[in-house]
């Protein structure tokens, strides 16, 4: 689109770049420790507050690909997908109070690392070379993708050529400033990506004629977050059933998101941080998915054209924006991007580095694990730009499977964690047999649907059948596997527990950390009683 931005729109964009480089010079430079060991370089030195880590919880979550994905659901079925977000509100309280005390006690730097000491080295294998992978042919590769689209079709700029920039960029403080730097410069992207989508919906309304005329001027069925339970996408069932297994797995345990609450300086903090990041989750409804709907509404009335609903948040941003604002959306986009990029650099380089390279190390020092880190971070970088042109010769529908394959391998992993820190009699056999049997159930899945054109009858529904479905059905089936295979063979030694579940939460000393304060607590419960009404009134209003 040439000539979409002027020059005091590249001007903000270039501060942007400026400041997100300063901020993080400063995180890094400020504390000493930060890249001399590695709970400095992986964890920010293990003391960081509150307010940072839900800031972080909620940029690094939204990536470019997810504003423009929820910006054209919204445009072409409304408000339903907003469904995600608000159950995340829930679902990070859960973090919070459940997961929170058992991770941040045991002292652990990664999500393998706790299943190890819960459970057994091979489940840390299973979990680590599962997320590895992951994070590389999905994560990684599709937020570059994004921004080079964002570059091209919001800055006119080369897709390689964006591409590039971005991933170097992110990459070079990412290296240089492990956690520490993705936090600071989430918290300084949180207030771009609000503002810029403040700014998109008020500007969108304002030229539909307000609340009132879009109500008006689309159908009830837009404005119902509680679909039929035949409804391909978001069946009700599916939303209330399955979404909260993709979403315990994804907020509770997943290491891209739970390296965040592992780096406060207490459980309080951490709990905190939590539930001001379920606190924002709120928003994305409202200016996130609301854009896409009002930029369906204004192409109703013929005062703009929309193509795919995909572009509705480009197309918004070109028709509605004056020179001036639209670099600051453009920069929101960027943060977007780059808060997440920077997070998932991070998140795989601690994982490569703590539950791949130590295991095989063990007695490698603090400095040198801080720079196989920083190297990990590099290849990275490499490995995501060399994925690209990959990405590029596969069929959009392969690469849609392929993004499914999250879905398919999250009820058992969920199922894992949530026994695990529930009920002391799970044992590791247990463990890896349920993880191993999800794992076989949903790569049959993934074959089934990619086969689905040759099959019929029962193959044919095992193929079809909602992804969410599929959850709640894969959930229920490895959780008892896990359950009645830990119950025919050895209990697990008492000692390994300590510490680790509800019922030996007391016996574990893990780290030296400040034990909880009652007035945090009960401030604690204020704040989630708070989001749980606030959830249940958003509930209420767009029921059809």
């Amino acid at each position: 689109m040439e000539g979409l931005l002027s020059g005091i729109d590249w001007l903000i964009i270039a501060g942007y770049f400026i400041l997100v480089f300063g901020i993080a010079f400063w995180a890094t430079t400020r504390e000493k420790t930060t890249r001399k060991t590695s709970a400095g370089y992986f964890l920010a030195g293990r003391n960081v507050g509150w307010f940072i880590i839900g800031a972080s919880l909620f940029a690094s979550n939204i990536g470019s690909e997810h504003l423009v994905g929820l910006a054209g659901t919204g445009a072409a079925s409304g408000v339903a997908v907003g469904q995600f977000e608000i159950l995340a509100s829930l679902i990070l309280m859960m973090l919070g109070w459940v997961f929170v005390p058992f991770y941040v006690k045991s002292g652990v730097f990664t999500m393998p690392e706790f299943l190890e000491r819960r459970y057994s080295p091979a489940s840390r294998w299973y979990l680590a070379i599962i997320s590895v992978v992951g994070y590389v042919l999905t994560k990684i590769s599709v937020t570059i993708a994004a921004g080079g689209i964002v570059f091209v079709s919001l800055m006119g700029i080369d897709f390689w050529t964006g591409a590039i920039i971005v991933v170097i960029a992110t990459g070079i403080y990412t290296v240089f400033g492990g956690l520490r730097a993705v936090l600071y410069t989430d918290l300084i992207q949180m207030f771009m990506l609000i503002a810029g989508s403040v700014l998109v919906t008020a500007l969108g309304l304002s030229a539909l004629g307000g609340w009132g005329e879009l109500r008006n001027t689309l159908p009830n069925s837009f404005f119902n977050m509680w679909l039929p339970m035949d409804h391909p996408d978001f069946p009700w069932t599916g939303i209330l059933f399955g979404a909260p297994i993709l979403g315990i797995w994804y907020w509770c345990t997943d290491q891209f998101i739970v390296q965040r609450v592992l780096s406060a300086s207490s459980i309080d903090q951490s709990r905190r941080g939590s539930l001001f990041g379920g606190l924002l989750k709120v928003l994305p409804l409202f200016i996130f998915v609301l854009p896409g709907i009002v930029a369906a509404a204004l192409a109703q009335q013929g005062k703009l054209t929309l193509g795919e609903p995909d572009e509705a948040l480009p197309t918004m941003i070109g028709v509605l924006l004056p020179l001036g604002l639209r670099g600051i959306v453009v920069a929101s986009l960027l943060a977007a991007l780059m808060s997440s990029l920077s997070s998932v650099f991070n998140s795989c380089s601690t994982l490569i580095t703590w539950d791949l390279y130590k295991k095989w190390k063990p007695q490698a020092s603090e400095q040198h694990l801080v720079r196989v880190g920083q190297g990990a971070t590099a290849a990275l970088v490499i490995a995501g730009l060399l994925w690209v042109p990959v990405m590029e010769n596969i069929s959009q529908e392969i690469y849609k499977y392929l993004q499914s394959v999250q879905a398919y391998i999250s009820p058992p992993i969920a199922a894992v964690f949530l026994f695990g820190v529930a009920m002391k009699r799970i044992n590791a056999t247990g463990a890896i047999v349920s993880l191993l049997s999800g794992f076989v159930l949903g790569m049959g899945r993934l074959v089934a649907e990619l086969s689905s054109d040759h099959l019929d009858g029962f193959l044919f529904w095992y193929a079809d059948i909602n992804f969410l479905h599929y959850a709640i059905f894969l959930f229920i089936i490895c959780s008892i596997i896990l359950v009645v295979v830990s119950y025919l063979t050895q209990p697990p030694d008492r000692d390994q527990l300590a510490g680790l579940t509800f019922q030996t939460a007391e016996e574990g000393e893990g780290l030296d950390i400040k034990p909880s304060d009652p007035r945090w607590r009960h401030k604690d419960i204020g704040l989630s009683i708070l989001i749980t009404i606030l959830v249940a009134a958003v509930w209420l209003y767009f029921t059809g």
